[in-house]
């Protein structure tokens, strides 16, 4: 059963933890949102991956009319300008370096840390990820962009340049434009960085066919450990 905390919904594995995913709702949505999926991945059994849904802080939206809501950030309006508001990207990506930390604490190393996202959550998982001074196992970006593209250069870090990174975009996205997500594809590509790419037929949403493809992923990115591994 999800453990449901006040900033995060987290499942256990059976065994003792080794791995985990680190994974941001959209905007609007809270932790609960990719929980249901989770038994749909096609996991080994008994595998050790911890998952933690982190819940967004309720904040004032000024796209949708200044309402508040579970947001990563703000959103001014749907252009590249309006969806940059650098302060409120860097804070949650505190948060989740924050998450990080507390895993490195308990002996779970970033190596075995996948960050990801949906949509905003997905941006969010981008610059933390890029930017993460220490080697991560991948990162999962959905129906997403890559945010403050202009300041990647200065950003990103060394030691995530040859992170397996995969995103995947619905064809027929009517919020975040197939067209946007690819061309942060293609930003990242002419960086340097490792980018698989898959589209499916779909909205601004997952699809089964996607569902299982994630599953496939995470399972290369964090295979099971051999018994007495540190």
């Amino acid at each position: 059963m999800p453990k449901t905390m006040d900033d995060a919904v987290v499942l256990e594995p059976d065994s003792k933890a080794d791995a985990c995913v680190i994974w941001m709702h959209g905007l609007g949505a809270d932790g609960n949102d990719f929980v249901p999926i989770i038994p749909m991945l096609g996991l080994p059994v008994g595998h050790s991956v911890r998952f933690i849904f982190p819940h967004a802080p309720v904040r004032p939206v000024t796209l949708n009319m200044g309402m508040a809501m579970r947001a990563w950030y703000d959103i001014k309006s749907l252009t590249a300008e309006g969806r940059e508001d650098a302060d409120g990207i860097a804070a949650s990506a505190r948060r989740i370096e924050g998450l990080i930390a507390e895993l490195r604490d308990e002996g779970i190393a970033p190596d075995r840390v996948v960050v990801a996202g949906f949509s905003q959550g997905g941006a969010v998982a981008l610059h933390t990820a890029l930017g993460y001074p220490v080697r991560l196992a991948g990162l999962l970006a959905l129906s997403t962009y890559l945010p403050l593209r202009d300041r990647l250069a200065d950003h990103a870090h060394a030691a995530n340049r040859d992170l397996p990174i995969l995103m995947m975009h619905g064809s027929f996205d009517g919020v975040v434009s197939p067209e946007f997500g690819s061309a942060s594809k293609d930003r990242l590509l002419e960086a340097g960085y490792r980018v698989d790419w898959r589209t499916y037929p779909m909205e601004h949403q997952v699809s089964p066919e996607q569902i299982a493809d994630i599953g496939r992923w995470l399972n290369e990115r964090l295979p099971a450990m051999e018994a007495g591994t540190p």
